[in-house]
């Protein structure tokens, strides 16, 4: 690939803790990807809008409200208005197993619980995007 892999990070709704979302950014960074943090508190229309304007690879949600069941569903489709059916949509937070296997349903991708270690998400971007290349 000729380019960094590009992924937005987004704290979605009106969850103000954000030191997970920070440190997925870093290591995203620091694994060699471009990323933009959008800040706390983004509606679902803002992060899909940002994503357009910023040509991402994919989007990554942090959420630890437990409003997983109302915003996920709404970037998906949001994402399917904007015919983003090249953007991984992935995330993660404090969500029961049962509302994971709902949402990968819906089309989420991987969704990385407290604990999970930041190499995981870095290596399932970077296969992601080798097995689902845009370019």
């Amino acid at each position: 690939m000729d380019r960094k892999i590009r992924v937005i990070v987004a704290k979605a709704g009106l969850d103000g803790h954000d030191r997970g979302a920070k440190v997925v950014a870093a290591a995203l960074r620091d694994a060699g990807m471009e990323v933009i943090y959008t800040g706390l508190r983004q509606t679902p229309e803002n992060i899909v809008r940002a994503a357009i304007q910023e040509d991402v690879d994919a989007i990554g949600i942090s959420i630890l409200s437990g409003a997983h069941m109302t915003i996920f569903p709404k970037i998906v489709a949001l994402m399917k208005e904007n015919q983003m059916d090249d953007v991984l949509l992935f995330g993660g937070g404090i969500i029961s197993d049962d509302d994971i296997i709902k949402l990968k349903e819906m089309g989420v991708g991987e969704l990385f619980t407290p604990g999970s270690p930041t190499s995981a998400i870095t290596d399932y971007l970077k296969n992601w995007i080798k097995d689902y290349p845009r370019y």
